[in-house]
């Protein structure tokens, strides 16, 4: 098959999403497609790197059996150098439209939120009759609606997302509730779930550690939505328990700023800053950490995620503390992955304060094989391509 990937972020840029369409992209690929992929100039990305597989993040194992191609071009970016906002979106929709209409020889389009971006392949797939795939991290106009958008925001964004997926030939979802959420705005039940997955050959219990006091590791984006303030606003409790303990945050995100402000406020001398760096430097932090961290504040449209930063955690054999809503926590109090509590300050501390004054390396391997047998990136990118080649088999948009 001859497949595009379209997405306003991927590999090398440090993000779930990133990472999830580019082992979509090498599983294709080492199953004989060719696939080129559609995307945007990351930040450090020089002006001058080849449209080639080396684009893709895959720190270990063979080059994918046909090679890809990564085509970027220049887009707008926030201040915090996303991807995010009205004017951002549409410096990346509008090319993309131009490239899907004069691309050769497609069979099949995969793409993935914003809603515009999906309109815009529906629109651009239906003037050429090619079948397109929907990737659905999330519901994109409940997450409007929860975070108090405009009436007529939301309405726009629920009509545009609604369209999106009615017009896909398959849907792939990455929980059960955005599978639901799917089907209801798509009227149709061509939708497969395909969870998150990481990279167990760099997530790794095995590898370099580094010595230090007691440390909670918050590793991945911050933004308004995910509400890890309640790390911070918890850690004079958990000092006043653990005297040595440090929080230690390597990322960025909209949220950054208040982050570091709430810090110099109620731990300054506690709580660290790293900006975002490579999985395995992550992977390194996350090995000699007591416990990984990871927050989705309830109400804000994304409640039935699983966010990847705990899977993260798990590969390195590092138990985690979830703070908030949705499936993530069952899954962590059933399998005895860490401690889940509500988004509430105290009852953050206390799972913190339990966490950190344990050492439990003996548990590493039983963490790190709960993650290689639920989470591994190579067995979801394998059942997505199996969606995808099956949405080019249904036919035309």
């Amino acid at each position: 098959m001859r497949v595009v990937i379209t997405s306003r972020i991927f590999a090398p840029e440090p993000a779930a999403a990133a990472y999830r369409l580019a082992a979509l992209a090498r599983a294709l690929a080492d199953g004989g497609d060719r696939v080129t992929v559609l995307t945007t100039r990351a930040p450090a990305a020089d002006s001058g790197e080849p449209a080639a597989s080396a684009g893709i993040h895959q720190a270990s194992g063979p080059a994918p059996t046909v090679p890809i191609r990564v085509r970027r071009f220049p887009v707008l970016r926030d201040a915090s150098g996303q991807v995010r906002g009205y004017l951002q979106y549409l410096s990346f929709d509008v090319p993309l439209a131009f490239r899907l209409l004069f691309a050769r020889g497609v069979d099949v389009v995969v793409t993935e939120p914003p809603p515009t971006t999906g309109f815009v392949v529906r629109m651009a797939c239906a003037l050429r009759r090619i079948p397109y795939v929907y990737y659905a991290a999330d519901i994109w106009s409940d997450a409007a609606e929860s975070t108090g958008a405009p009436a007529f925001v939301v309405s726009v964004v629920r009509r545009l997302e609604s369209w999106a997926l009615r017009g896909a030939r398959a849907v792939i979802a990455v929980t059960d509730g955005v599978a639901d959420r799917a089907r209801e705005l798509a009227g149709h039940d061509r939708v497969t779930v395909v969870r998150n997955g990481i990279d167990t050959t760099v997530f790794t219990p095995d590898g370099p550690v580094t010595d230090g006091p007691p440390t909670a590791v918050y590793a991945g984006t911050t933004s308004e939505w995910q509400g890890a303030d309640v790390f911070v606003r918890a850690w004079p409790r958990v000092r006043a328990a653990v005297p040595d303990a440090r929080l230690m945050f390597l990322g960025q995100g909209s949220a950054w700023a208040d982050l570091q402000r709430l810090a110099r406020e109620l731990a300054p001398d506690a709580v660290e800053f790293h900006d975002l760096v490579p999985p395995r430097e992550a992977a390194v932090a996350l090995r000699s950490a007591r416990v990984g961290v990871v927050s989705l504040k309830p109400g804000q449209g994304y409640d039935f995620a699983f966010p990847t930063k705990v899977y993260a955690a798990l590969g390195c054999g590092t138990p985690v503390v979830y703070v908030g809503p949705g499936e993530a926590s069952a899954v962590i109090e059933r399998d005895r992955l860490g401690r889940a509590v509500a988004y509430d300050v105290e009852a953050t501390a206390a799972a913190l304060i339990e966490l950190l004054q344990r050492d439990r390396r003996d548990e590493r391997e039983r963490l790190s094989t709960w993650t290689n047998e639920h989470a591994s990136i190579g067995a979801a990118a394998g059942a997505a391509a199996r969606v995808v080649r099956d949405g080019a088999r249904a036919g035309g948009a």
